[in-house]
């Protein structure tokens, strides 16, 4: 199997995200308050996805050993690199997570839910407690549990798929989307992080981080034909997770409820 025939028997559920009608229901400040507010937690468990690479990949503990493949180390620090450490819209360095909260924060979208969440997290030291005991919607549960439920089971290739085709491969084409209705329907609302931070997505991910998480799941699978179906049947998982995710957002529009 072969990355190009992954993309294939993915488009159906690529062509579900990239033609959701979630993009066409962001019309108002309240809409896209919710968007985000959910969103964000997307946002987060993708760093999970990040460091769980890196930590399975290249050694992060002392005494230091060269692991693995350096050039798939070269590819995820790389990624690791701008994804934690990125230029922010005020120059400073900034993880993409801490430039989204920062962004909600300017345009008036409340960060308490996943502040709440995380510090919930601290507090039990345990992620499938704190996603099963929030009030989150069921769908955004199911988004968390499975990305975290890969993670746990510590399958690089596993872990680069639901990564690589279930985030970077299609961040460019969905913010894109995204963008049109933000720049179109908020004219007046302050948005210059938020745009910055979702150009800065597209330009990192369709131009560099995209084609670097391409060629890693390749050197991870080679030529094993087991990994490659892994790959393709975790992919498939983390699309449908990503539109259950839409679908929850979607939900949402226009309900006037404060998630804890």
């Amino acid at each position: 199997m072969t990355i190009s025939l992954i993309n294939q028997s993915l488009e159906n559920h690529k062509n579900q995200l990239l033609n959701h009608s979630l993009y066409q229901k962001v019309r108002t400040i309240e809409d896209l308050h919710t968007f985000l507010e959910q969103h964000v937690f997307a946002v987060w468990d993708f760093m999970s996805l990040l460091k769980a690479l890196q930590n399975k990949l290249t050694c992060t503990t002392t005494p230091w050993l060269p692991i693995g493949n350096p050039e798939i180390r070269y590819l995820i620090n790389e990624i690791v690199v701008a994804e934690e450490t990125d230029l922010a819209f005020d120059g400073t360095r900034q993880s993409h997570f801490e430039m989204y909260i920062d962004a909600m924060q300017e345009c008036g979208a409340t960060t308490t839910s996943i502040i709440a969440f995380l510090e919930n997290v601290k507090s039990t030291q345990n992620i499938f407690v704190s996603i099963k005991k929030s009030d989150l919607h069921p769908n955004v549960k199911a988004f968390l549990d499975f990305t975290f439920r890969i993670i746990e089971e510590g399958k690089p290739h596993q872990i680069a798929a639901a990564f690589t085709f279930g985030r970077e491969d299609l961040i460019p084409a969905m913010f894109t989307e995204i963008l049109k209705n933000f720049q179109t329907n908020f004219p007046e609302t302050k948005l210059d992080k938020l745009v910055y931070y979702f150009e800065r997505h597209i330009e990192l991910d369709a131009d560099e981080h995209g084609p670097m998480a391409m060629k890693m799941i390749a050197e991870l699978c080679g030529t094993n034909e087991t990994k490659w179906k892994e790959v393709q049947e975790i992919s498939v998982e983390a699309l449908e997770k990503r539109i259950g995710l839409w679908n929850a957002i979607e939900a949402q529009m226009g309900v006037n409820v404060v998630m804890v």
